[in-house]
């Protein structure tokens, strides 16, 4: 099988390895943010000797083992499994190295002496301490579906970590060991980059500990879309470099020469799913907003500006029939409810800048409004009939409110569920199913469900326990189609109904 123009996330890999960094040069000055998260450094750069940055940071990035039992991780909407699936070994590497599927069948036949003996190692990557109190940020793909994660320091020392909070659509997660007196990697600025300026990739490519990589940066606000022909692939505005990274350094240091973290890396652009000559991180202006959301909140309060929109070029600005403008975003559409109705805007507006900030493509304005949380307000400029405008903006999250999103929680349905008892199971003639009790304000009460119902499958996948409601309840909500469960069910009594649950409510 071929594959060809592949954007590709690398978590993980076949072996297994150490990494870490290293707290920033003394000859920075820093500075702690409100929370106490962050420590942010700037200073000048005065020339191109690497060993100063290496140093100061190889303490301060981690290796990431994730481990799970084959029969639990079945995380994909069509109930795959991550141990047999190709696109996962292609995508994330194979933790099995060159093992065959049914060595693989016959090892997980074999009866496991204890609980941890039962989890296989489901991939490998790299993390960032950003706090001497053990939060460590990485990607979501790095910890996506783990039961356990392993986290080693460049000391050797190992920890178990816990995931603070997780955001699919950054591909960033948030997570904590217990440790004190941690190297931190200070935070740069990443809007400060410049297209030519040396970086350094620190990571585990194919689980080699500590390995420093250099480059220089590419392209800013780059979007990948159309390399992943439309695969969404979260923030559409990475910064791009020629620095090697390979499977294994996902979730890793990207650093400028103070050894000051600028981004996370997160991808490659590759054929064969090795470096190739072009990587993608995360900028840490996105990096430090999500990290403290998942910090305060558990879950990223994310602004919408409310429009659709196309990317100016020639040919549109002709079919539009905008004299002297080729660039910009037409805005095709306003949202109801949005803080785009709210601040004027109309279709046919060609947005120019966000917070003056030129919004010559898509990627920048998605960036831009990715780091602002509900409730905080834009500068929008535009041009409307070939004269120029400027407009304040308070943005509304997803709901058109700025209400402060928490972290869902299958609780959020507001039951309780029990199994079912064989005599009920043999009366209705079914083979599986889960009996929801004690229902009170919740989404499940405001669908109209009631105590006794039986759930047999939500989304056509058949329920009999309550792991199989909360595996199919965190599948729904990390899609990008609507947020609902379709839910058909039985009462004792034997009639049959169908409940539509909206998560987002």
């Amino acid at each position: 099988m071929k594959f060809n123009r592949t954007i590709m996330a690398f978590a993980s890999g076949a072996l297994v390895a150490t990494v870490a960094t290293a707290a920033a040069a003394a000859s920075c000055s820093d500075r702690t943010s409100a929370d106490g998260l962050f420590t942010v450094a700037q200073s000048p750069v005065t020339n191109t000797d690497f060993t100063k940055a290496a140093e100061s940071t190889i303490n301060g990035v981690v290796s990431i083992k994730s481990f799970a039992t084959p029969r639990q991780q079945r995380g994909y909407s069509n109930g795959g499994d991550f141990f047999n699936d190709p696109f996962f070994d292609f995508f994330f590497g194979n933790p099995y190295g060159q093992q065959q599927p049914r060595q693989r069948q016959r090892q997980q036949q074999q009866q496991p002496k204890s609980e941890e003996e039962a989890q296989q190692q489901l991939g490998l990557g790299s993390g960032v301490i950003i706090s001497s109190d053990g939060y460590i940020v990485t990607n979501n793909h790095v910890i996506d579906g783990a039961e356990r994660l392993e986290v080693t320091l460049n000391d050797n020392r190992q920890f178990n970590a816990t995931v603070i909070g997780a955001d699919p659509n950054t591909d960033l997660a948030l997570i904590k060991i217990d440790a004190t007196d941690l190297p931190v990697i200070p935070m740069g600025d990443s809007d400060g980059l410049k297209v030519g300026e040396w970086v350094l990739a620190v990571g585990n490519p194919f689980g080699l500990t500590s390995t420093v990589t250099t480059g220089i940066v590419s392209a800013k606000a780059r979007s990948i879309s159309s390399a992943t022909n439309g695969k969404p692939m979260g923030i559409e505005s990475y910064i791009q470099t020629d620095a090697a990274v390979n499977p294994g350094n996902s979730g890793g240091a990207l650093v400028n020469l103070n050894g000051e973290l600028v981004g996370i890396n997160t991808a490659i652009y590759s054929q064969t799913g090795s470096y190739a000559g072009y990587a993608f991180a995360i900028p840490t202006a996105i990096v430090t907003k999500v990290a403290t959301d998942l910090k305060q909140y558990g879950a990223v309060q994310r602004a919408v500006l409310g429009i659709t929109y196309l990317p100016l070029d020639a040919k549109i600005a002709k079919e539009k029939g905008l004299d002297g403008l080729v660039d910009g975003l037409y805005v095709e559409s306003v949202n109801d409810r949005s803080s785009a109705m709210e601040a004027g805007l109309k279709k046919g507006d060609v947005i120019t800048a966000i917070n003056n900030v030129p919004t010559h493509t898509s990627a920048q304005l998605l960036e831009q409004v990715a780091r602002m949380r509900p409730g905080d307000q834009v500068t929008i400029t535009y041009v409307r009939d070939g004269k120029k405008n400027t407009v304040k903006a308070t943005l509304y999250n997803s709901q058109g409110s700025t209400k402060v999103t928490q972290a869902a929680s299958v609780m959020d349905l507001g039951c309780a569920f029990k199994k079912l008892d064989d005599e009920t199971r043999q009366q209705l003639k079914i083979s599986s199913g889960l009996q929801v009790s004690g229902v009170k304000d919740g989404k499940f009460k405001s669908a109209g469900i009631k105590d006794g119902f039986i759930i047999l499958d939500i989304n056509n996948m058949k329920v009999s326990s309550v792991d199989d409601v909360e595996k199919i309840y965190k599948a729904i909500l990390k899609s990008d189609d609507d947020h609902v469960m379709f839910i058909t069910g039985l009462y004792p009594t034997g009639v049959k109904k169908y409940y539509a649950v909206d998560l987002d409510d």
